[in-house]
């Protein structure tokens, strides 16, 4: 795999921590944010790097040189006029002759680039973005997927949203060679609005999410973040071909307040705390996982549709105080036959309504999740029970009251 990386910002929103330098040579814990990219990359064997230089390039150039010293090969694109975050793509074209990963410069991560390409080439898109849900959803553009992880709708932060599934395009692409047959010249554009959003219309923008570390580092906040996730390692634990830790949450009297079972989206209400509760798990580590009985499928009371605006309900509520959610499973069968409106194919025996585990163990192989280090957390002894059957660690909440996550590191 070749990589290329946009490194030419002048990151004018982080200037109060370094102005004298490139924002990708912005140091953290004592090496720059381009140099843990690089070594991200060559730990993967990815060692054939284009690095897009801009803004006081030459002071990236004179560090990194040819890349021997990194135990890569770096090669460069210089901008002699800024042609914003995708014009210099035109400059690839006889370069690059495969498909290729692409990088926003000013962001640390650690992702299984493998697992990535791979999914990449199962979906045949000219374009892949890696997704993941973030802290500030509300001042973010958000990605929506059909059941394919097509996109269907892309919304930027100036766009008007009312409630919304909790992913952001995270900064790191695949892309079709194919994709830079759409640059006859040199001129500037905008990635995402100018190349990837017009590929939707046509199918040809896939999502891949994960829960894997990326982050931007665009804000004197967000760079002290980033800096205390570097040294507690989390970045790299967070990488998917790592044993993962999970914190399986309960909805219904766990996150929301129990009311019975719920059908229309504004019944959706938080119980006071929680946001605060899951935010803690967004910040340890853990995967903060919803696994959830919806009979109300079964029984006719609410559609698919509704259900998942439900849940989109639940994210923007979560987000709008920091917190996220990693993914969220649900049943939506009952065994029970012979009720008015009922809807006959989800009336069996299933392996995932609680207390059968089957949720819990499709995320674990979704996820590369050690269940014997993670929490099953609920209500109800149906979540206890599921919990213990996969060898998870359970803490029973009383309904409707906030778990408090010092409970969860004390067990």
């Amino acid at each position: 795999m070749q990589a290329v990386i946009m490194a030419g910002g002048k990151g004018t929103r982080i200037a109060s921590v370094a102005n004298d330098v490139p924002k990708p040579m912005i140091q953290i814990c004592g090496k720059p944010i381009l140099q843990y990219q690089i070594e991200c990359l060559r730990s993967q064997d990815i060692r054939d790097i284009i690095l897009v230089i801009g803004h006081l390039g030459d002071i990236i150039k004179k560090y990194f040189g040819d890349g021997s010293r990194f135990h890569v090969n770096i090669s460069y694109i210089e901008e002699r006029e800024p042609l914003g975050t995708a014009g210099a793509l035109y400059y690839l074209k006889g370069d690059v002759h495969e498909d290729f990963i692409l990088l926003n410069g000013d962001i640390i991560f650690d992702v299984d680039f493998v697992r990535f390409m791979d999914y990449h080439k199962m979906k045949g898109a000219y374009a892949t973005i890696f997704t993941h849900p973030n802290n500030h959803p509300y001042d973010s553009g958000l990605v929506v997927t059909d059941q394919e992880g097509i996109v269907t709708i892309w919304m930027h932060k100036e766009d008007e949203r009312t409630i919304y599934k909790n992913r952001v395009n995270a900064g790191i692409h695949i892309l079709s060679v194919k994709l830079l047959e759409m640059f006859q010249e040199a001129r500037k554009a905008d990635l995402d609005r100018d190349v990837l959003k017009k590929l939707i219309s046509d199918r040809l923008l896939a999502a891949y999410d994960s829960p894997e570390y990326v982050r931007d580092m665009g804000t004197p906040d967000r760079f002290e973040m980033v800096t205390r996730d570097i040294e507690s390692g989390l970045v790299h634990a967070k990488n998917l071909k790592n044993k993962q830790k999970a914190i399986f949450l309960d909805r219904d009297g766990t996150i929301n307040i129990y009311k019975g079972f719920i059908n229309d989206h504004e019944e959706m209400e938080l119980i006071p705390g929680i946001a605060e509760q899951i935010r803690k798990i967004n910040e340890s580590g853990y995967l903060a996982i919803v696994v959830t009985n919806q009979p109300v499928i079964a029984r006719g009371e609410c559609s698919v549709e509704e259900l998942e605006r439900i849940h989109e309900k639940m994210e923007t509520l979560l987000g709008q105080e920091g917190a996220y959610i990693d993914d969220l499973f649900y049943c939506p069968h009952h065994p029970d036959k012979g009720f008015e409106g009922e809807r006959v194919e989800y009336k069996v025996e299933c392996e995932c309504r609680k207390p059968k585990p089957g949720m819990l163990l499709q995320a674990a192989e979704k996820y590369n999740i050690d269940l014997s280090a993670s929490y099953m957390v609920g209500d109800d002894e149906r979540d206890m029970e599921a919990g213990k059957r996969v060898g998870c660690k359970v803490v029973k909440t009383e309904r409707n009251v906030a778990v408090e996550f010092k409970v969860i590191e004390s067990c």
